[in-house]
């Protein structure tokens, strides 16, 4: 027996074959449009501000989200990507018989065009009232839960468009994802910099340590990585000249995903020569503030049962402090991996003996300090066991330049004094490859052609990157990396 969306499906079908038989073409190829919905009530507007008594004809069209039949007349409720507006059929029998058949055979969901003259009705709603009409594209199946809303997590992501179709909210959160990017390009632009474009496939999978996908080129017969960051090109371009350069492209890591983590991502990552961190540090928190105040006119943000205040200036801590006060541990008495993890199992932490030290300081990171860092918060003067492509800072051992940008217990940006000394710098890829030799979880490939152009000498530099998806997650107040890509990455579903 047929389920009820079945038979639905099967009457759509039917209606279809009718409209077909009438001779009607229910895919037509164009459809001239005035107005948008937006357009025609600014039209409405200025026409009873003027006084007009005779109102222009307007071409409408978008897909029909209700259809109210009252009597001899009906109301339809139709919405184009800037909005709804209604529809007036208003004496059914008035039309040719051709058009009253194609209008029984619409459906919710169905798209359409309509041309009539916009005006108000008793209760106020704009409306346009239909003197032809035409359809635009049948819809085979009913919008989801009766059109009032799709809640079912799974199916809003595998089923973007319907997403959109029935949850305006996700249309604006996207809409002020685009606004969030064009007001970064703007800022940066506006500073001098350039924006580049590197390669997606890489010979080596360098610039961060995470695991890549591989792929092959057939007529190359050789394997390529899917970039994992974007730093060791745009480096290369500032070794050959340009001063300020930037890209906002995405990047592809093969590791697990989670409401902060998909395996493709997008990122914001920018050089900046004759500067260090701190003057990348400044930058961050005029850029991220601006562009808040810009799109939001506040600088605060609601996420989740907090209200993040972006107005500068914001926290600067030491890592290490920071570490100290919130985990108990102060790293710098533990120089090595094996008097760390001691330490961490006599605490009772977790101390995983695969993980070196550098990971073990990431983990007390994310587990004692990140959920701390609700309001914006710049950690300061990292482990150079956690940062291989770091410059190290005058009279510290061990620590290089570097902060990491937190907000609502949340890794923004990340930015470092760029390591420039082409010996050192192999003598740390040589160091981190040999302790990942065997691993499986991470790889870690020295990129030869970025050595050899440091040896042409590259200046004192500040790199700068930003996850713009979590960026965008605070902005909107989304808990869910998912809620702010449009096609998340899932499992496929068993056929």
């Amino acid at each position: 027996m047929a389920t009820r969306l079945e038979r639905i499906d099967q009457q759509r079908m039917q209606k279809l074959d009718r409209i077909r038989k009438q001779d009607i073409n229910p895919y037509p190829n164009r459809y001239q449009r005035t107005h948008t919905a937006t357009q025609a009530v600014d039209l409405l507007t200025k026409q009873e501000t003027a006084g007009k008594k005779n109102p222009m004809l307007i071409n409408i069209g978008g897909r029909i989200m209700a259809i109210r039949k009252m009597g001899k007349g009906s109301f339809v409720d139709i919405r184009d990507g800037s909005g709804k507006i209604q529809l007036l059929f208003q004496n059914m029998d008035g039309y040719d018989e051709k058009i009253r058949e194609l209008f029984e055979n619409l459906d919710i969901g169905d798209i359409i065009g309509a041309s009539g003259k916009i005006f108000r009705t008793r209760r106020g709603e704009p409306t346009v009232e239909v003197e032809d009409f035409t359809l635009l594209a049948k819809s085979l199946h009913p919008l989801p839960e009766k059109w009032h809303g799709l809640s079912d997590v799974d199916t809003r992501y595998r089923q973007r468009y319907l997403d959109l179709i029935a949850n305006t909210e996700v249309k604006e959160a996207f809409k002020m994802r685009s606004q969030i990017i064009t007001a970064i390009r703007q800022f940066l632009n506006e500073r001098g910099f350039l924006e580049v474009e590197t390669p997606i496939l890489q010979s080596a999978a360098g610039g961060a340590l995470a695991k890549p996908f591989i792929t092959h080129h057939n007529t190359l017969d050789q394997d390529y990585y899917l970039r994992i960051a974007l730093e060791l090109y745009l480096k290369r371009l500032i070794v050959g000249g340009y001063d300020k350069v930037y890209e906002i492209g995405r990047t592809f890591r093969n590791e697990g995903i989670s409401t902060r983590h998909n395996p493709e991502f997008t990122m914001l990552e920018s050089y900046e020569a004759y500067a260090d961190y701190k003057d990348v540090m400044n930058m961050v928190e005029e850029m991220v503030s601006k562009i808040i105040w810009q799109i939001l006119g506040k600088y605060e943000v609601n996420f989740g049962d907090d209200v993040i205040s972006f107005e500068p200036p914001w926290q600067r801590v030491d890592l290490r402090q920071t570490i100290e006060k919130y985990s108990g541990i102060n790293i710098d008495k533990f120089p090595d991996v094996d008097t760390l993890r001691d330490e961490m199992l006599r605490l009772n932490m977790e101390a995983d003996p695969k993980k070196d030290r550098g990971k073990l300081i990431d983990w007390l990171i994310s587990t004692f300090v990140e959920p701390k860092l609700v309001q914006p918060t710049f950690l300061l003067d990292y482990p150079l066991d956690m940062s291989p492509l770091a410059k190290a800072k005058p009279g510290e051992d061990g620590v290089v330049e570097r902060f990491e940008a937190f907000a609502g217990g949340i890794e923004i940006a990340n930015a470092f004094s760029e390591l420039n000394d082409p010996l050192e710098q192999r003598r740390r890829f040589t160091e981190q490859l040999q302790m990942r030799q065997g691993e499986d979880e991470e790889k870690w490939t020295i990129d030869e052609d970025y050595l050899h152009a440091l040896e042409y000498g590259m200046p004192p530099t500040g790199g700068l990157g930003i996850g713009i998806d979590r960026l965008v997650m605070l902005l909107t107040g989304q808990e869910s990396i998912r809620e702010v890509i449009l096609f998340p990455q899932l499992r496929e579903k068993p056929q």
